[in-house]
């Protein structure tokens, strides 16, 4: 009856009426989950269509909230796990599962493969798709072994750009990369992103001759106005009135960069170039490449048992710190290797008599930072001395940088970056203190070391297609001045490419057919 109670189960009271169904124990389950079962209302009541129905009870939970309740469990769970472990991949952790290359990994094919992913190789990379005649029309993928770029030798040099050269083809890659940089933003500009500033310092490089290589030096100053660059010669006492600091003792003659030619910030180039290239559509990733399949391992080749030329169908791109590889399907494959380009096609597991050797090797050389108050000031330039010796200020504050390129029987080893300290206190040192008086109280502050792709045939960088290798094109050797040619080579081998052949600047003459026929091209003005 209402309002009296019986005992329920463990001797419970449980009340009926309209609190029947309260919950064993005393407590009233929550309410939410009250539901009719068969009918509309309580125990008598007519149900749809008039029916007697159940009556409503306190039902148990329903699955959605179990699972309501599970889900932000794990929810709180994977919080703190995210919160505990370094982000996979991310800036703030850097870490990454054993096993897993970091990066992303290479397609499976791509039309372009750039091996490098210096300065150079980006620049090939950029040019290709500013070049295509289809937009999006062209895959081009950019390898590179050294995401860091700790041992780059793009972002490890003094940044100089500068017109005297002694080879036209030289001079004329600088005047085409001093227009670049000059209306860089017009070419690399990236639309919502700020503007490139590679904080370029205006100022000519000063070289001096002693009396033995007067006749050379301003045989070379001649040919660098006949190609149009702003040169100009300075007698000794020229020399002593512009540049008071010097001392002149053993100089017969000085020429001076007028125009288009200072230093500037390497890495600020190179992000430039990817970050363009990137929003072009190139794809990049992190590997090396360690070998090449070509068409003379076909079973039946097309041209005889004996190929005097074939192709690279596929590149193997060694992911890092792993032993898997990726093999890229490709129709063109450009060596910009830099330093590593002879030993790229040393180890690919080439045919000797379709690869002949490739003179490119590292070259180790050192740059030494030091603080003289005392010494040339704002107005410095970068000085070449007779001897060899280099130098130019860095910032304004009284600070400077240089180094010098040792004897060829006193090569440094180029199986590591160490710095040879002693090398800048027994050579570099004295020449320069012989020559800027100043520097003899100087304060050593550091100094650091990179690589030259030397190319040992004739200091030249070697561009253009492979004789043997149809579809392989070069572009390396540079020598020390691979920066600052950086955007004519990589336009004139994106030329080669889509065009079929050079445009811009003829530098047929920088080909592999020199290496083949054994002449070279000197360059006289290798620092």
């Amino acid at each position: 009856m209402a309002g009296r109670g019986r005992v329920g189960p463990g001797g419970v009271v449980r009340r009926g009426g309209a609190g029947r169904g309260a919950w064993p124990g005393g407590m009233l389950r929550w309410g939410r989950a009250l539901c009719p079962l068969r009918g509309g209302g309580p125990r008598g009541s007519p149900g749809p269509g008039g029916a007697p129905g159940r009556p409503l009870r306190t039902a148990t939970p329903l699955s959605s909230d179990i699972f309501r309740e599970l889900g932000q469990s794990l929810g709180r769970l994977g919080q703190t796990l995210k919160d505990q472990v370094p982000v996979w991949g991310g800036v703030e952790g850097g870490w990454t599962p054993p096993g897993t290359p970091p990066g992303p990994r290479p397609p499976e094919e791509a039309d372009v493969v750039v091996v490098g992913g210096g300065v150079v190789g980006w620049s090939v990379a950029y040019w290709l798709k500013a070049l295509e005649n289809q937009r999006h029309g062209m895959r081009v993928l950019v390898v590179e072994r050294d995401p860091t770029y700790s041992q780059a030798s793009t972002v490890l040099s003094v940044g100089g750009i500068r017109q005297q050269f002694s080879l036209p083809e030289n001079i004329r890659m600088s005047r085409f990369s001093a227009r670049f940089l000059r209306n860089i933003n017009e070419y690399l500009g990236v639309p919502n992103e700020p503007p490139v500033d590679i904080q370029f310092q205006p100022s000519g490089y000063l070289f001096l001759a002693p009396l033995q290589g007067a006749a050379t030096l301003e045989a070379t100053v001649r040919l660098q106005r006949e190609e149009g660059a702003q040169v100009a010669l300075l007698s000794p006492t020229q020399l002593k009135a512009k540049f008071p600091w010097i001392d002149t003792e053993d100089v017969a003659v000085a020429s001076y960069g007028l125009e288009d030619e200072g230093w500037f910030d390497p890495w600020t180039l190179l992000h430039a170039f990817r970050r363009k290239a990137t929003s072009l559509g190139v794809q990049s990733c992190s590997g090396e490449v360690r070998g090449f399949v070509t068409s003379a391992e076909d079973t039946m080749p097309p041209r005889g048992p004996t190929l005097a030329t074939a192709r690279i169908k596929y590149v193997h791109v060694h992911m890092p710190d792993s032993l898997e590889y990726q093999p890229v399907a490709c129709a063109i494959v450009v060596n910009a290797a830099g330093a590593w380009a002879g030993k790229l096609l040393e180890t690919a597991g080439l045919p000797g008599e379709l690869c002949p050797p490739l003179p490119i090797q590292p070259r180790k050389r050192y740059v030494y930072s030091w603080h003289c108050p005392d010494g040339p000031g704002f107005s410095c330039p970068l000085l070449v001395d007779t001897t060899g010796a280099y130098f130019r200020r860095d910032g304004i504050a009284g600070n400077y940088l240089g180094g010098m390129s040792p004897p060829e029987e006193e090569e440094p080893d180029p199986g590591d970056l160490s710095v040879d300290h002693e090398f800048f206190q027994e050579q570099v040192w004295p020449r320069l203190a012989r020559r800027v008086p100043a520097f003899a109280s100087l304060r050593p502050r550091g100094a650091w070391a990179g690589y030259y792709d030397h190319n040992a045939f004739d200091r030249n960088g070697v561009l253009g297609p492979h004789p043997k290798l149809e579809n392989l094109f070069l572009a390396a050797g540079f020598s020390g001045h691979g920066l600052q040619h950086a955007p004519a080579a990589g336009r004139a081998v994106a030329e080669l490419v889509v065009k079929g052949g050079y445009e811009s600047l003829d530098l047929r003459r920088l080909g592999w057919g020199r290496l083949v026929e054994g002449e070279p091209l000197e360059e006289d003005g290798v620092v």
